[in-house]
């Protein structure tokens, strides 16, 4: 008897956390877009001050990018989206070391190229959210 008093009545499931419009890979490609404008910005300036100050601006935005990356592919993407996109795993982890070498680097080829692994990241999570 106590077991019904305390049973759930209603039954409900989610396949993330909360409810899916607090997840976007937009913030992953706007922390990029600040890399690799910053990366351009560093080129065109030899100023050693502007230089410091870009480098950790650089680096600040690159871990963020990484973290947006990373919450997707622990809290978003879940079992059936990594079984009908097999090489989702490759692109996060691709992603997530192209974004290691951007926060390294003060070359824009290397902003770039994380953006378009976010980019692709971005293809597969909104396929997602149409099935």
């Amino acid at each position: 008897m106590l077991s019904r008093l305390f049973a759930p009545k209603v039954k409900v499931s989610a396949h993330c956390d909360l409810p899916c419009g607090v997840y976007d890979p937009a913030q992953a490609r706007i922390e990029a877009e600040s890399v690799k404008a910053t990366q351009e910005k560093m080129q065109a300036n030899d100023d050693a001050h502007f230089q410091a100050r870009a480098t950790v601006i650089k680096e600040q935005r690159a871990e963020l990018a990484k973290h947006h990356v990373s919450v997707l592919w622990s809290d978003y993407f879940k079992p059936p989206h990594f079984e009908k996109y097999p090489e989702l795993h490759q692109l996060v982890n691709d992603a997530l070391k192209a974004l290691s070498a951007a926060k390294a680097s003060t070359d824009p080829a290397t902003g770039q190229k994380a953006l378009d692994y976010i980019a692709q990241i971005d293809k597969i999570f909104w396929e997602t959210k149409k099935a």
